[in-house]
């Protein structure tokens, strides 16, 4: 892998995630909490750091407090004396009194900091997808092509790429055609079935960079990479594709944009499959994260569960993290967070309960997430009758059930 010397790292924080009320109506979609114990934004700082990317400025604007309080946690773990770092930077206004308008104008309105370290190149990375990416290989791709610009692509579904940027190439991979979220997405060469999606992950060459910038300020149509920046480049200029794929087999890589609330859960199901497609213990690629003072995990009673006063405390193909008490109650194919209390004889089944959750005695749960601090009442029933907990929750069109923070159950 090429040295990663003399590159800044642009992570883009400040997404409101409307898509996913209301689990984003307290904090910033990259702030929301994922697999039990990390946030969404620990994946990419994770991949930054795992790379070899060591100066890395998070700009974060909605809802902020919770990421902000994240990050200083969890991420001052490197020696700016070394000059390393990772740093919240919110909306300063001061080129204007505007906020951030779009993903390039947020980069504009910090060009000083990226003039401060003067890089040759600089990265541009969204911080709310989960995936495990080695940065420095499109690094090497960009430099074996010579190449200005880069993006990050991956095939997708044709029937779910008008979700993204969708890319158009030639045998190098360089980009042809850059449509955002096109309402018929072009398919891949040779693969009708797939398009080819922008991951949101950009290399750009420093001075290019800000001379573009500069100029769609000036022509002020609009104010984003996907929309405006990468369709303008692309037609001046070589710009290529970094395919996101295993070089041998060509299998695309685990990536999930998760910007629905069906998409969130299925992505966190996905971790508690028998061969999870997304390996969370690979400790040659570690995903860091702030970890609270909790004890271990705990399963209670383990009476004879044929007879009829039988209890067992028990979690099957699911993830437990530490605090929780499984106390007489069944835990089957679910993503439970820290300090969870589960009591006996409750039922919950392919849901995702989050932090200081309890669920009551006797209560049953099934295709459920259960923000925060949520207490569910002995003997309460959610996911059984969607018609009623629409009336009270956010149910979504495939029967989803989305309780939000510290909502009051009676």
């Amino acid at each position: 892998m090429a040295k990663l010397k003399n590159t800044l790292t642009v992570v883009l924080a400040g997404g409101r995630g409307d898509r996913l009320q209301p689990l984003t109506s307290e904090r910033a979609k990259p702030a929301v909490p994922f697999g039990g114990k990390y946030r969404i934004i620990d994946f990419t700082l994770s991949n930054c750091v795992n790379s070899g990317l060591r100066k890395i400025v998070v700009l974060i604007q909605y809802k902020s407090h919770s990421l902000d309080r994240h990050l200083q946690l969890a991420w001052h773990i490197l020696n700016p004396e070394l000059d390393e770092y990772v740093m919240a930077v919110p909306p300063q206004q001061r080129i204007s009194q505007d906020w951030y308008r779009g993903t390039a104008d947020a980069v504009r309105q910090n060009m000083f900091l990226i003039d401060d370290e003067d890089p040759d190149f600089v990265f541009i990375l969204s911080g709310d997808h989960i995936y495990t990416m080695d940065y420095g290989e499109m690094y090497n791709f960009a430099l074996l092509r010579g190449a200005e610009v880069v993006t990050g692509a991956i095939p997708v579904p044709i029937e779910e790429a008008s979700r993204f940027g969708v890319l158009a190439v030639d045998e190098e991979y360089r980009i042809l055609r850059f449509d955002e979220k096109p309402k018929n997405p072009r398919p891949m060469p040779g693969r009708p079935t797939h398009a080819l999606a922008s991951m949101g992950i950009y290399l750009f060459n420093t001075s290019l960079l800000k001379w573009y910038l500069e100029e769609d300020e000036r022509k002020k149509p609009g104010h984003d990479f996907g929309k405006d920046i990468l369709p303008q480049m692309v037609a001046d200029r070589p710009v290529f594709a970094y395919p996101f794929e295993d070089p041998k087999s060509h299998r695309e890589h685990y990536w999930r944009d998760i910007g629905t609330l069906d998409a969130y859960w299925e992505a966190n199901m996905d971790l508690v499959a028998v061969d999870p497609p997304f390996n969370l213990y690979d400790q040659t690629w570690p995903l860091r994260t702030y970890q609270g003072q909790f004890p271990p995990a705990k399963f209670v009673f383990a009476d004879d569960p044929n007879t009829k006063k039988g209890r067992m405390g028990h979690a099957l193909d699911s993830i437990v993290c530490g605090g929780c008490i499984i106390s007489g109650s069944k835990i089957q194919n679910c993503v439970v967070s820290p300090a969870v209390h589960v009591d006996n004889h409750a039922e919950v089944q392919d849901s995702i309960l989050m932090e200081h959750v309890v669920v009551g005695k006797g209560a049953k749960i099934k295709r459920a997430i259960i923000d925060k601090g949520v207490t569910v009442p002995p003997g309460t029933r959610i996911g059984y009758d969607l018609e009623a907990d629409a009336k009270r929750f956010t149910v979504t069109e495939s029967g989803l059930v989305v309780i939000s923070k510290g909502m009051k159950l009676k």
